[in-house]
């Protein structure tokens, strides 16, 4: 008998409703894994078929969904994943388009290293694959930005094709299904449950299957208050049997988020208009349009001193934190009015005059557009 299930009771009845009933098998699924029937069959009742990324299913569009759907909610992506189509319709478009213009569109978003993987990605399938996305999970994996996981669900969602994933939802309903102890990012409790995901595909549905899975983990087999009641896999989950299922999956071990400060300078000019700095080619909200920042005050002044005229005489402004998830950043805003740059600075590939309603076609990070907005 697996470990998972040594001592397991059988859970209780389910609260009678139209949730309970059961539903009939689905043609596909494989009759001897109890695990997909019962998970295709939910989702044929309870799922969601009218995603805009499945009609059409089509390879870029998927690729493009999975990619914005990495620690992204699904009714956040839906927007950007529609204007985002808008302005480049197909994999050469993206490929050809410039990067302030992906940068521009994928602003808000967050996350924006995903959005240079993805503009990288189409120029190497170019290259490489004629144009198209590679119907291969090691050629989609090369790829910057697509992991196993991500490949996985492009292969299957687009082409039915029979692969496992492994997101953050499919590794909370294993966990708390196998009673799976030990946090999920260890690579030995993953290993385990790229096994057991591999053993639960049915033989056909591949698609549906994915979407299921993700749909199952976002909607009932949640973090927090999972609705067990109205669980298809409640016969023989073993967190439900045991009572674990608010602690499995083993959380992260805990550790102490360092903090980080900077002085960022906005600038305005007689006009109005703001001063934007382009970002570095690496590191945090690395190629993004920003304000000027600096380690501290002194270091400002010094930035200020070379490009614009005149003396400092910057407003302070509140404090604006800002969490990452390996530090937390305070940002410090100081602001100058009615400034102008020195003879030799004026606009360039990194600075950049823009007036205010010119603002929606930088792709600015969150917190410095958020600054921007919440002040006239």
């Amino acid at each position: 008998m697996p470990a998972a299930t040594r001592g397991r009771r059988r859970a209780g009845p389910a609260v009678p409703g139209p949730e309970s009933v059961p539903a009939p098998v689905p043609e596909g699924s494989d009759p001897g894994d109890g695990f997909a029937p019962r998970l295709l069959a939910w989702f044929d009742r309870h799922g969601r078929h009218d995603l805009p990324w499945q009609h059409p299913r089509t390879p870029y569009r998927v690729w493009l969904s999975e990619v914005m759907l990495q620690q992204t909610q699904v009714a956040t992506v839906i927007p950007y994943f529609e204007r985002f189509l808008r302005a480049f319709p197909d994999l050469p478009t993206l490929a050809d388009a410039p990067s302030d213009a992906v940068m521009a569109q994928w602003a808000g978003l967050g996350y924006y290293s995903r959005a240079r993987n993805l503009h990288a990605a189409a120029r190497l399938c170019v290259q490489r694959h004629g144009g198209d996305l590679p119907r291969d999970l090691e050629a989609l994996v090369a790829l910057p930005g697509i992991g196993r996981s991500t490949a996985g669900a492009i292969l299957t969602q687009a082409w039915g094709d029979r692969f496992p994933i492994l997101d953050g939802n499919v590794k909370r309903v294993l966990a708390r299904y196998h009673g799976i102890e030990g946090w999920p990012g260890l690579p030995a409790v993953e290993k385990s449950m790229w096994t057991l995901a591999q053993s639960h595909l049915p033989q056909a549905r591949l698609a549906d299957y994915t979407q299921a899975q993700m749909d199952f983990g976002a909607t009932l087999c949640t973090r927090a208050n999972p609705a067990c009641v109205l669980c298809p896999l409640q016969e023989g989950c073993a967190a439900l049997a045991s009572g674990r299922t608010a602690t499995l999956p083993t959380a992260r071990p805990g550790k102490a988020l360092p903090e980080r400060s900077a002085v960022v300078v906005w600038a305005e000019d007689a006009q109005g208009r703001i001063l934007l700095a382009r970002r570095p080619p690496t590191g945090v909200w690395a190629t993004l349009w920003s304000l000027p920042q600096a380690d501290d005050e002194a270091q400002a002044q010094a930035w200020s001193a070379r490009h614009l005229a005149g003396a400092w005489d910057a407003e302070t402004l509140p404090e604006v934190p800002h969490a990452f998830s390996h530090y937390r950043l305070r940002l410090q805003p100081r602001r100058l009015r009615e400034v102008a740059p020195k003879a030799a600075v004026g606009d360039n590939p990194d600075l950049r005059w823009v007036a205010r309603d010119e603002l929606h076609a930088f792709a600015l990070p969150a917190p410095i557009r958020k600054l921007i907005d919440s002040r006239t």
